[in-house]
């Protein structure tokens, strides 16, 4: 038998290596950035086209390279970064591996040029699926341009896994607020499509945040610091307040270095124990400065996972630094002993005399008019009619029978379902009651009927905008007074790339400059919306399915506005809501389920009733 062990050729072991550096576009963009980064570049610009998939290009005033340096840095594991072993553990630079380069050479068609300060020429290299097409001297500023075209263009395959432009896009930007909350110092920018997204100049942290996420964050952020002998924690986190239903403004960097840590996030979350609803994140930038000796960070090519030598002391560290932050700023509950917090809503406010007296009167005017409702020596009233009723009832239950195991399809009884003319429908207050404005009850053949009103309105919601976005027929409801909205960079070019589909639900809204846009119309489906906070709601409601879900955008935006503008529990609604909200839910494609999976009915057999009395 022939030997069957072969060594594979240069280029596809290339590619196959370059599978766990370039993943998408936005590992070139956090490689390229990085190569700035060390070479002690000011100035960053970084150009997107087609969410990364046509073009690359990242283009740095550092200090450039030498005509072999610029050849060397295409070679697997050629680095200027690392000489030995020892070097491992004294890390201070962004990359050292040697591949991202090569990687990135691999699967796209790459274009360098760069010069250094003492040279007249700078270096021109052209270099596709591993392969130099061209080398030679150019007329180029000081510093470095890079250019990446065509990713995956020799990996078809690979390309097809890539998602849409939106959600590219979205990994596009998180990598650049990483890099560009590391390095406030640095005057950065990002350009999608020919437009500014962010344009970003050097200055502190404080500056640098709120330019990445907005102005609203300048009343939001509470500075941290804490130093002890092994590290310093420094940043800042969001007030309580402020928090959000979505985990994405949450960072942690150690030594500059963007990391991914569940036990670190598990110390903030801690610090911020019983200050936050449930389901709330709050926003935090938190950088560690620890002696590159105590850390591992050559875990995975990613370089987002570190191991810590003393992981316990660094928990208790940031975790003190958020409470004195929090505790700092008066943002701790106050503890006052003297009051009793167990009567604080029964005690009496200090009004005065003659407004106490009439809010007496009238409150008692309101027991009066309900005991004169009430008369004891009328009870019988109260069941006048409750018979024929009840008849009425059985009847129509003979009409919309209901088996437990046909739960799937179910009629109830209305005025179009009436067997007679001659006989009087019940009234829907008859029919529908709420329990804890969180359920509507109805009684049926088998049993009681539960309805979550929640998910059934999102449900209703989600398959009316599915359809309004598919035919492009949502009707809007005009504002009476438009309001404006400020979004930060990302927020606003994610708008823009779904404008049409919201208008297509019944959306209208305009550019404002500055990254604003003005709210003219909602969609008509949606009564007494604050269209501001609709808005809002819905942006990061669609970040967060886009972060967890693996769905197309149209079906994206329908769950986010059904989820945002539903019927919150607690709400109260009126026998012709609930009936509405009824008829509208058993006519709807999948009625036993909201988009999130929840269950929207629930049957209570009679004979499961009938054991709770026996």
């Amino acid at each position: 038998m022939s030997d069957i062990i072969k060594l594979l050729p240069d280029n596809i072991a290339n590619q196959i290596a370059a599978g766990e550096v370039v993943q998408r576009p936005a590992s070139v963009v956090k490689e390229l950035l990085e190569n700035a980064i060390d070479a002690k570049a000011t100035d960053i610009k970084l150009i997107i086209k087609e969410s990364g998939k046509a073009l690359i290009q990242v283009v740095d005033n550092g200090v450039g390279m030498s005509h072999i340096d610029a050849r060397m840095c295409f070679e697997r594991h050629a680095t200027s970064k690392i000489r030995s072993t020892e070097d491992l553990f004294a890390i201070k630079t962004m990359g050292f591996r040697g591949e991202a380069m090569a990687s990135i050479a691999a699967v796209g068609q790459v274009e360098l040029k760069t010069r250094r300060q003492e040279d007249e020429l700078g270096t021109l290299i052209q270099i596709e699926a591993s392969e130099i097409k061209k080398q030679e001297p150019v007329s180029t500023p000081v510093g470095t341009s890079t250019c990446v075209k065509n990713l995956f263009f020799n990996v078809p395959a690979r390309r097809n896994f890539l998602k849409s432009n939106a959600v590219e896009m979205r990994h596009i930007v998180d990598e650049f607020q990483r890099v560009a909350l590391a390095n406030p110092e640095v005057a950065m920018s990002l350009y999608q499509n020919d437009m500014e997204v962010y344009k970003l100049p050097a200055g502190k942290l404080s500056k640098r945040v709120v330019g990445i996420f907005g102005k609203k964050y300048q009343d939001q952020m509470a500075a941290c610091e804490e130093t002890t002998d092994l590290l310093r924690v420094h940043g800042y986190v969001g007030k309580p307040e402020f928090a959000r239903k979505t985990r994405g403004e949450q960072f942690f960097f150690v030594n500059n270095r963007f990391i991914k840590s569940n036990y670190l996030n598990h110390a903030v979350m801690t610090a911020f124990e019983q200050l936050l609803p449930e389901g709330s994140f709050p926003f935090y930038t938190l950088f560690i400065e620890i002696d590159p000796r105590h850390i591992d960070i050559n875990v995975h090519p990613t370089k987002t996972e570190i191991k810590f030598d003393d992981e316990r002391t660094v928990y208790a560290v940031v975790r003190a630094a958020v409470k004195q932050a929090l505790g700092t700023h008066n943002i701790a509950p106050a503890i006052d002993f003297s009051h009793d917090v167990n009567f604080a809503s029964f005690r009496p406010q200090n009004s005065p005399p003659e407004q106490s007296r009439k809010a007496a009167e009238r409150d008692y005017a309101q027991f009066k008019t309900f005991e004169r409702k009430t008369n004891a020596s009328h009870w019988e009233k109260l069941y006048e009619g409750l018979k024929t009723e009840i008849s009425q009832q059985e009847e129509s239950n003979r009409q919309m029978e209901i088996h437990p195991e046909t739960q799937s399809t179910i009629t109830l009884g209305s005025a179009a379902n009436s067997i007679s003319e001659r006989t009087p429908v019940a009234k829907p207050e008859k029919s529908y009651f709420q329990i804890h404005k969180k359920y509507i009850a109805t009684q049926v053949k088998s049993g009681l009927m539960l309805i979550a009103q929640q998910p059934a309105h999102e449900r209703i919601l989600y398959e009316k905008f599915l359809d309004h976005i598919s035919r492009r027929n949502g009707a809007s409801q005009q504002a009476l007074f438009p309001q404006t909205l400020k979004l930060n960079a990302a927020d606003f070019a994610l708008v823009h790339d779904i404008q049409a589909e919201l208008n297509a639900i019944g959306f209208e809204f305009a550019d404002f400059g500055d990254h604003s846009i003005v709210i003219n119309g909602v969609p008509a489906d949606l009564k007494s919306v604050n269209e501001k906070a609709l808005f809002e709601g819905f942006i990061e409601q669609f970040k967060l399915n886009q972060s967890e879900l693996s769905i197309s955008n149209d079906e994206n935006i329908a769950r986010a506005i059904a989820k945002r503008s539903s019927i919150k529990v607690g709400s109260t609604l009126s026998a012709e809501e609930m009936s509405s909200i009824i008829d509208q839910l058993f006519a709807c494609k999948s009625p036993n389920y909201s988009p999130d999976g929840r269950k929207t009915t629930f049957i209570l057999e009679l004979d499961k009733i009938d054991q709770f009395f026996n």
